[in-house]
């Protein structure tokens, strides 16, 4: 008879060695951006001081030898702990997964449009709401923001077609 531990009901999915490894080629990777980018707007000393990107090359070099670090350290030392199993990976994917969703669909529908259609997936999804209950707050709500942000503070925010057809 196999004696199962909880160890083998959720398996690993990543070491906290690969998470560190991940995380420092990421970042610097950014910091390679960060560098490149600075030094393209003018990283020196002009005569009258530093030039736009000479600080943020700086940290950008600061946060590279940072990452090299880590990285160093992780390869030398084996760390095989559990750092996320997949059963908490998909935790992270239900919010992470529709979330990413909203972010891209604010490019064609609008923050109004977007958030609304987040809201009522998140309520019908997640909260097991009626869907006209899911609809009518995401609706409403978006409709508050609107008048909030654009009526009353007069702050623009990223419109799609829905608000072009009405108007605004």
């Amino acid at each position: 008879m196999h004696d199962e531990t909880h160890e083998d009901a959720a398996p690993a999915a990543i070491s906290v060695r690969a998470a560190e490894i991940a995380m420092a080629v990421l970042i610097a990777a950014g910091a390679v951006v960060v560098m490149v980018t600075n030094y393209g707007i003018g990283a020196g000393w002009a005569p009258d001081g530093p030039q736009a990107g000479y600080f943020p090359l700086r940290i950008g070099a600061l946060i590279f030898i940072a990452c090299l670090a880590v990285l160093w350290t992780a390869l030398r030392t084996p760390n095989d702990a559990v750092f996320v199993t997949w059963p908490q990976l998909r935790q992270v994917a239900v919010i992470l997964v529709p979330l990413t969703v909203y972010v891209a669909l604010i490019g064609f529908l609008g923050i109004y449009v977007a958030s609304a259609i987040f809201i009522a997936g998140f309520m019908l999804a997640i909260g097991k709401f009626a869907w006209w209950r899911a609809v009518l707050t995401g609706v409403v709500i978006n409709a508050a923001l609107f008048w909030i942000f654009e009526m009353q503070f007069r702050v623009p925010l990223p419109k799609g077609p829905l608000e072009a057809a009405f108007g605004f």
